[in-house]
């Protein structure tokens, strides 16, 4: 749905601006497909004024024109809606390369592509080619999960959500009723960041745990929004980012890189066995259970105990 309205706004904003003289809402809707399809006069009246509106509020200028009979057509002149040069140096057009990776699993990947063909043709350096690896490392951010797009899309529109969401320690999905803030990529993961009304209280979802379909809900925001940067503080808090405390584990030898890698003491035990000392915030005991059979929990005793209780209702389906 979102991805017509998004072709319909396009089609009316390609009329517009290809005009040389003002049409008429009768000749946009013979002109546009959508329009076409639509049920009855009034609904087209409604649907066209919402995407006026729409693309006045995406900064389209659009000019409404009586003719001399009396009748209203509206374009949108080129002198009044086009942008100044785009100049983009090597890191932006980078971070711009970087941004359209996030949806080569996605289906509007081709519009990201698109996209940045147009930017070339603006503007960005000739030498320069975001799809590019120039390094032996090549950043990536996959996007598998298929709540990502509506939970985008619910972030961006301000609309609250409600799916299906199964907590790491718990043998079955429940509902969960949020005003969506932002999403944030941390540790290869997906996270939504907002509002959980049942909780009355801020909270963090890991996209992989939500199952089924998001839905949307038609009302307004009840909780204000905080800045990105705090948006990404609480994530990160929750995902494990600020720990305060140490974790003792021992860990399989040649297994488990990533957690070596945080560790901030490494120590042979032999018989196939490292002891590690790692930062332990919110959010490690579901990060250590990705790890099965190759990781042991020594201490403290209630990180142990978290990671127990998730390994038994993985165990129990």
């Amino acid at each position: 749905m979102a991805i017509a309205k998004a072709e319909r706004l396009m089609n009316l904003a390609l009329c517009l601006l290809g005009t040389r003289r003002p049409l008429t809402k009768r000749e946009l809707r013979e002109s546009i497909e959508a329009y076409l399809e639509a049920g009855s006069d009034d609904s087209f009246n409604r649907m066209f004024e919402r995407d006026k509106d729409d693309l006045r509020e995406l900064g389209l200028v659009i000019e409404t024109v009586e003719n001399l009979d009396g009748e209203v057509g509206y374009l949108a002149r080129r002198d009044s809606n086009r942008l100044p040069p785009i100049t983009l140096d090597a890191e932006e057009a980078a971070a711009l390369g970087l941004a359209a990776k996030v949806w080569q699993q996605a289906r509007l990947a081709g519009a990201a592509s698109g996209a940045l063909q147009k930017l070339r043709a603006a503007g960005l350096p000739e030498d320069v080619d975001p799809y590019e690896a120039h390094s032996a490392l090549e950043p990536r951010i996959p996007v598998h999960e298929a709540a990502f797009e509506p939970l985008m899309l619910a972030c961006r529109d301000r609309r609250p959500v409600v799916f299906d969401y199964r907590k790491a320690n718990a043998a079955h999905p429940e509902p969960r009723h949020v005003e969506p803030w932002a999403l944030e990529c941390w540790r290869g993961h997906w996270y939504l960041a907002g509002f959980d009304r049942d909780r009355g209280a801020e909270r963090v979802f890991r996209l992989s745990r939500i199952t089924g379909r998001v839905r949307s809900r038609g009302t307004h925001f009840t909780a204000p929004v905080p800045d990105v940067v705090t948006v990404r503080e609480t994530v990160a808090s929750w995902a494990g980012e600020n720990a305060e405390r140490s974790a003792l584990i021992r860990l399989r030898t040649g297994a488990g890189y990533p957690l070596r890698a945080r560790a901030t003491s490494v120590r042979e035990l032999g018989d196939g066995w490292d002891e590690l000392e790692i930062p332990y915030g919110h959010g490690l005991d579901a990060w250590l259970v990705e790890f099965g059979p190759d990781v042991l929990v020594l201490e403290p005793a209630e990180l142990r105990a978290d990671v127990v209780d998730r390994l038994r209702a993985v165990a129990k389906g």
